[in-house]
């Protein structure tokens, strides 16, 4: 709300104009402190800036020094469609040929046809075995699974419907799931191993509470068995995968070969009559994007740094971090760590030898050829020239330098942090000094009004009493006349 005064009314002077320009004249002081504030602020978000770039350049020197990298594999298959291959971090370098016989199945039998899914069997017991068939492909015997354990589903009044027995069988988690196909002719139950391979067929034994001898009626029509006359039907037998690899015959519950050669996976998609060439290879390419994410996160910190300390003739003014000695110290230990020459690799000592240079705007370049020749033919001594951790900067990689530059200057103690502190103890003074100052200016203001009105009471007592003696004085002259 602004404030109701009356000062002037009684002398006529302008008072409120007259404080006003006096208080301008005293916020000259706070006026210049705010203008510092603003200052100061632009240069703490141009050293955020700056430090985050430099952040940006760090991680990805520290991702071109990383073992992992230089690791990485690249794999391709011949025939997708038959074979494809993946591959871990540290994968052995190597060629395959890859043969499939048979691809891993998991076993399925079915039911004779039953009116519909309503159908009722009757109470008892339904145990589920899983195990392998011994005597393939005319089973002899039956072989338990390593580990497993039989499951007895107990078939109760109420339970012994064949959608219901399906539901039972799949809560089970037995290993053996349950579906109910249904047609013109009726609904049959089929049932088929969770899980591909030999050891993972099953047998189902029915015994039911009231047995009438027929094995085509009540539970016993859900009973398997691979070595006996059966009322169901085994249409899909366990079998497992079955390759060879650089001639070498292998075999898998699954078609998912995992670690099949040291970081290498494939998996297998159909039967093939001929050798499907599989490659794995060191992946060039990750090394290559690591190399331009790198030049990429170095020239954003160059061009920001330039951009910020250029000065303009036109505007007749500097950039935020113009004559900053924190930012230039840092631009000058960028350039130092590409000038400096380096004794980890045998065959190249700079960063031009590979094909990267600096231009004459300070950003880097890359001619790709010449990189990828180098990675191509020397990429142990390439890895030395980036990663090598020296004892020293001279013996150390480029982006070992890179990245321990960055740790330092970001450090609790570093150029870039010790600058925003600086900067925020600053602006800190700052503000305290402009509550200090805002409290003088309101005191000062106060005291100024006091003055003006007591000047203002002052002129408006004189001037009554002026208006007075002349009134006096025009009454004797009218008296005289």
């Amino acid at each position: 709300m602004a404030t109701i005064t009356s000062t002037g009314v009684g002398s006529g002077l302008d008072v409120e104009s007259i404080v006003s320009q006096l208080m301008a004249l005293e916020k000259r002081p706070l006026n210049l402190l705010q203008k510092s504030e603003t200052s100061l602020q632009t240069k703490l978000s141009a050293i955020g800036q700056l430090t985050s770039y430099t952040s940006a350049m760090k991680d990805a020197a520290n991702a071109m020094s990383s073992v992992l990298l230089w690791k990485q594999t690249a794999a391709t298959s011949a025939d997708t469609s038959s074979v494809t291959v993946s591959t871990e971090t540290g994968a052995t370098v190597g060629n395959y040929a890859v043969r499939v016989q048979q691809l891993a199945g998991a076993q399925t039998v079915s039911s004779q046809v039953f009116s519909s899914s309503k159908a009722t069997f009757g109470t008892g017991t339904l145990k589920i075995e899983l195990g392998s068939w011994t005597g393939e492909p005319t089973p002899t015997g039956f072989n338990a699974k390593s580990g497993s354990t039989p499951v007895t589903l107990t078939i109760g009044e109420g339970e012994d419907t064949l959608e219901k027995i399906r539901d039972k069988i799949n809560a089970s988690k037995t290993g053996v799931t349950a579906s109910i196909i249904n047609d013109a002719s009726g609904a049959r139950l089929a049932l088929r191993s969770t899980e591909t391979g030999a050891e993972n067929a099953f047998r189902i034994t029915a015994t039911e509470t009231t047995d009438d001898g027929d094995a085509a009626t009540g539970l016993s029509a859900l009973a398997y068995s691979a070595t006996a006359t059966s009322p169901m039907t085994r249409n899909q037998t366990a079998v497992n995968a079955l390759a060879t690899i650089n001639g070498i015959a292998v075999s898998s519950s699954n078609n998912t070969l995992k670690n099949i050669a040291d970081g290498m996976t494939l998996t297998l998609n159909k039967v093939t009559t001929s050798d499907v060439a599989v490659a794995v290879t060191a992946d060039d390419d990750a090394v290559l994007k690591a190399v331009d994410t790198f030049v990429s996160a170095f020239n954003t910190l160059a061009g920001y740094i330039k951009e910020q300390t250029k000065y303009d003739e036109t505007a007749k003014s500097g950039g935020t971090l113009q004559g900053d000695r924190t930012t230039g110290n840092l631009l000058m230990q960028l350039r130092g760590v590409i000038n400096e020459g380096s004794t980890a690799s045998s065959v190249y000592s700079r960063l031009s030898d590979i094909g990267i240079s600096m231009d004459a705007n300070g950003l880097l370049e890359v001619k790709d050829t010449k990189l990828k020749n180098a990675l191509t033919g020397n990429r142990d001594e390439l890895r030395k020239l980036f990663a090598a951790d020296g004892s020293d900067s001279a013996s150390s990689g480029f982006m070992d330098r890179f990245r321990d530059l960055g740790n330092i200057v970001l450090s609790s103690e570093g150029l870039l942090t010790s600058r925003s502190d600086g900067l925020k103890n600053q602006i800190e003074t700052n503000d305290k000094s402009q509550t200090a100052m805002e409290t003088r200016l309101a005191l000062t203001e106060a005291r100024i009004r006091r003055q003006y009105q007591a000047l203002d009471a002052s002129m408006a007592s004189l001037s009554g009493l002026s208006n007075y003696v002349s009134q006096q004085l025009t009454a004797l002259n009218n008296s005289n006349n």
